[in-house]
């Protein structure tokens, strides 16, 4: 673990900072496509819903570089760059691409990527090149047949492989990811989401194998109940609460996610200017694949 970097994203990073530093972020939607069929998972493309996964539209990484402009005339506090879908980052090569311009137009901003890290051990050493300061990689069990109730399906490869065996090659290769990321010094978040019945007591494991392959923070997110899980209930606050006191056993735990969409634009809980930089700003594109 990189604890200078980890240090300083508490103090510039909104996330890290418990919302406590009044900095901002902007989420940049130029991931069209996903490459794992998540259960619990629905991929839309709108203005009303607040959740990840969720984008007023998908633009381009040349474009990213005049939202940011935009961005930061609006809110000056966004010291963040971070791009979260709204499908996975690593299944296309436009997150890359785009942390690639960032880092060469705008050096001071962090920037900050989350991936289902189906790519991310083969994939590495670009993430690492690309200057990522901080890496969330959602980790829903890493028990395969858990994971199988939760994660339907992977294409890897252009192979599409369903249950337990989808599941080993997605828990290995997030695993092989974050041992990799981390050890060149990137921050490594995990994100768990928390399914009633199916991986609720599992979370103490998932907390201590991803601790072990180098995570510095980890943050459990309850169910939203919908597509393939729709009938599933979403999680009690005491159920939450009890997670991630068994988590903290192992890892720092993140205690204040607001699952945000991926356009959201301003300082968490404060302001959201994504209104104004993308619905009103950026036309739908039938040229760019939302896949």
């Amino acid at each position: 673990m990189n604890n200078n970097n980890y240090e300083n994203l508490k103090r510039e990073h909104p996330c890290f900072g418990g919302h406590k530093n009044n900095k901002g972020r902007i989420h940049l939607p130029v991931s069209p496509g996903c490459n794992i069929q998540c259960r619990f998972c629905e991929r839309k493309i709108n203005d009303t819903e607040n959740r990840p996964g969720v984008a007023a539209a998908v633009i381009t990484p040349e474009e990213a570089l005049d939202v940011i402009e935009r961005a930061l005339q609006l809110c000056p506090d966004i010291t963040v760059a971070g791009i979260a879908g709204p499908g996975d980052t690593l299944a296309t090569s436009y997150a890359l691409d785009t942390f690639r311009l960032v880092k060469e137009k705008y050096p001071k901003l962090l920037k900050c990527m989350s991936t289902n890290g189906l790519l991310l051990a083969e994939k590495a050493d670009e993430v690492i090149e690309a200057g990522i300061d901080s890496l969330t990689v959602t980790v829903n069990a890493v028990d395969p047949e858990i994971e199988a109730q939760i994660n339907s399906a992977i294409v890897y490869h252009g192979k599409k492989y369903e249950g337990t065996e989808a599941a080993e090659i997605l828990i290995k290769n997030q695993l092989e990811g974050i041992r990799k990321v981390s050890a060149a010094g990137i921050t490594v978040k995990v994100n768990t989401v928390l399914v009633p019945g199916i991986n609720d007591d599992h979370i103490e494991t998932v907390a201590r194998t991803v601790s072990e392959a180098g995570a510095t923070i980890y943050n459990i997110i309850p169910l939203i109940p919908q597509h393939e899980l729709a009938d599933v209930r979403e999680p009690t606050c005491p159920e939450i609460d009890g997670a991630r006191t068994k988590a903290e056993k192992y890892i720092d735990v993140f205690r204040h996610c607001q699952r945000c969409r991926a356009d959201a634009v301003g300082v968490p809980g404060e302001s959201d200017y994504g209104d104004r930089i993308y619905q009103k700003r950026i036309a739908h594109k039938d040229t760019f694949s939302h896949g």
